[in-house]
C-alpha cells in the first residue's frame, strides 16, 4: 500500500495535505493524483473557505476531500464547522450513501429475509443478520418494545459470514416451515448457542443465504448488523453496527 493509499484508508479519522504539479485533462492535478491511487471521484460541490469539495469511493469506502482555492493542494479528511458538525459525513450521506442505498432498496425487498413483527407495522426496517452476531442479538433486544407494540417490522436478511456454522444456522432459519418462529427460537436460545442446525433445512436454503452474502458484499457492507430504513423524507439511511439510542429513535420513532 502506498503512502497515499494509507492516507485515504484513514481519511475519515485524520486529515492530511497532498501537493502535486502533475497535469491532467479533466479534474485538477491534485484530484488526478487521488484517481491514480484508485479513488473514484463521484461528485463535486462548493465547500467552505472557497474550497471545492469532492466525494468518492476507494475499495468500497466512501470519503470526502477538498481542493484548496489555488488548485494545487487537496485535503483528505474530515471537515468540522465551528459547532463541531461533521460536514464531510453530511456530504457523503447526501451525495454517495443516500443515492446508493435508495437504488438498492428494491434489492432488499427481493432478498431472502425473515419477518419479525407485525406485517402491517408502519415502519419496515431491513437488517443484515448473522446468527452468531452478538450485536445482532442485542439490536433485536433493543427493538423489542417497538416490535411488541406493532410499530416496527424487522426484516432479517440472513447472512453467514462470522463463523464456520453461521451459514448453516442462517439456512436452518430460512429453510424452516415457519422462519419467523425459527428466528424467535434462535433469539431466545442465543446465549446457549442458538438454533440447532438442521441439515434438511440447510439443503433447502443455503443458496438463499449465499445470495444474501453476495448482496451484502455488493453493497459494500462489512459488519453485522447493517441496518437500512426509510426516513419520513423518503431518504434511505444505513446504520452499521449496534445503533446508539439516538439512531434507534430516528430509525423507529419514539419509544412506545
Amino acid at each position: 500500500m502506498t503512502p497515499l493509499q494509507r492516507l485515504v484508508h484513514g481519511a475519515l479519522l485524520s486529515t492530511a495535505v497532498i501537493t502535486t504539479s502533475v497535469q491532467a485533462e479533466e479534474n485538477p492535478p491534485a484530484i488526478q493524483q487521488l484517481e491514480q491511487q484508485g479513488v473514484e471521484v463521484l461528485e463535486s460541490f462548493d465547500a467552505p473557505g472557497g474550497m471545492t469539495g469532492y466525494v468518492g469511493e476507494m475499495r468500497g469506502r466512501s470519503l470526502a476531500f477538498y481542493l484548496t482555492p489555488d488548485g494545487d493542494h487537496v485535503i483528505v479528511g474530515t471537515m468540522l464547522d465551528k459547532d463541531g458538525n461533521n460536514l464531510s459525513e453530511a456530504s457523503i450521506q447526501e451525495l454517495v450513501v443516500g443515492p446508493k442505498f435508495e437504488s438498492a432498496w428494491p434489492e432488499l425487498e427481493d432478498s431472502h429475509w425473515v419477518r419479525d413483527g407485525d406485517k402491517n407495522a408502519d415502519t419496515v426496517i431491513y437488517t443484515f443478520t448473522d446468527p452468531n452476531c452478538p450485536y445482532c442479538y442485542r439490536f433485536r433486544q433493543q427493538a423489542e418494545p417497538w416490535i411488541e407494540a406493532g410499530k416496527v417490522q424487522l426484516r432479517h436478511i440472513m447472512v453467514g459470514i462470522l463463523k464456520e456454522d453461521s451459514l448453516t444456522k442462517a439456512a436452518t432459519i430460512l429453510g424452516s416451515e415457519n422462519p419467523e418462529a425459527a428466528m424467535h427460537e434462535h433469539q431466545t436460545s442465543f446465549e446457549q448457542g442458538g438454533i440447532e442446525v438442521d441439515r434438511k433445512r440447510v439443503s433447502a436454503a443455503h443458496l438463499k443465504v449465499k445470495a444474501n452474502n453476495s448482496l451484502m458484499q455488493e453493497m459494500g457492507l462489512q459488519a453485522t448488523p447493517s441496518t437500512l430504513y426509510q426516513g419520513k423524507d423518503g431518504k434511505i439511511t444505513m446504520v452499521q453496527g449496534l445503533p446508539n439510542p439516538q439512531a434507534l429513535k430516528r430509525m423507529m420513532g419514539p419509544r412506545p
